[in-house]
């Protein structure tokens, strides 16, 4: 996935409501930018940090920036907009190159299951079981190379969890998909100090035969890219 504009660097001054974040361009202008990212950002969003922004002029939108990375030192980077994961999935789905999913050549996203709910991905093919893939965004790191997910309640999460073991039960596969959006970590694990009830209802997928899989991203001011899949420790 490439940025569809150049980015342009900034220092953050504040991330606040949620969905805003202030900074400082390099002329010394202040900006109002849109953070695509509800949760809670830990580690990514202290003030000072040096990030980068995407301008537009799209009148329909409200502000002139987004908030697209933020540099974590030693060349390292994290994107922080939680809608790249689906989009940069979505396109090695397709293109057959997500390990043990290669042989599925019907990739159809949101499609209606569960409780009303909507499948990241539901992938097809002649001979084959379907696969329910669902994809999460991770950018949390506080312990080594370590990525962690959640980095704040979600029970929406577990939800998801919960819906992916009941197409297990019906003979279908399901796979969890974590996608690891910063360049410095080697594995996952769930953060079970965070959210205890995720962690659980993790423990309880992977027994019913949910498959779990991470993914590390190439990131850098041109885009963002899947490279290999990394290793998803515990349950």
């Amino acid at each position: 996935m490439r940025f569809a504009t150049p980015l342009i660097p900034a220092t953050l001054v504040r991330r606040y409501k949620r969905f805003l974040a202030d900074a400082v361009l390099e002329d010394g202008r202040e900006v109002v930018a849109h953070c695509p990212n509800s949760g809670a950002m830990l580690g990514l969003n202290a003030p000072g940090a040096r990030v980068w922004l995407e301008p537009n002029d799209d009148p329909k939108k409200k502000l002139d920036y987004g908030w697209r990375l933020v540099e974590l030192g030693d060349g390292h980077m994290a994107g922080i907009d939680t809608s790249v994961p689906n989009r940069v999935v979505g396109d090695v789905l397709r293109a057959r190159e997500v390990p043990g999913l290669e042989a599925y050549g019907n990739v159809r996203a949101e499609v209606p299951y569960g409780t009303r709910s909507r499948v990241d991905f539901l992938l097809s093919e002649a001979g084959l079981p379907d696969a329910y893939v669902e994809v999460k965004n991770v950018h949390l790191r506080r312990n080594g190379s370590l990525a962690e997910f959640p980095d704040c309640v979600t029970e929406r999460g577990a939800k998801h969890l919960r819906e992916l073991s009941a197409m297990v039960a019906e003979g279908h596969r399901a796979v969890m998909i974590y996608l690891v959006q910063r360049t410095d970590c080697s594995s996952v694990a769930m953060a079970a100090d965070l959210d205890p009830g995720y962690a659980q209802a993790f423990t309880q997928a992977k027994k019913a035969g949910v498959e779990m899989m991470a993914l590390g991203t190439r990131i850098d001011t041109d885009g963002i890219a899947v490279t290999f899949p990394l290793p998803v420790i515990g349950g």
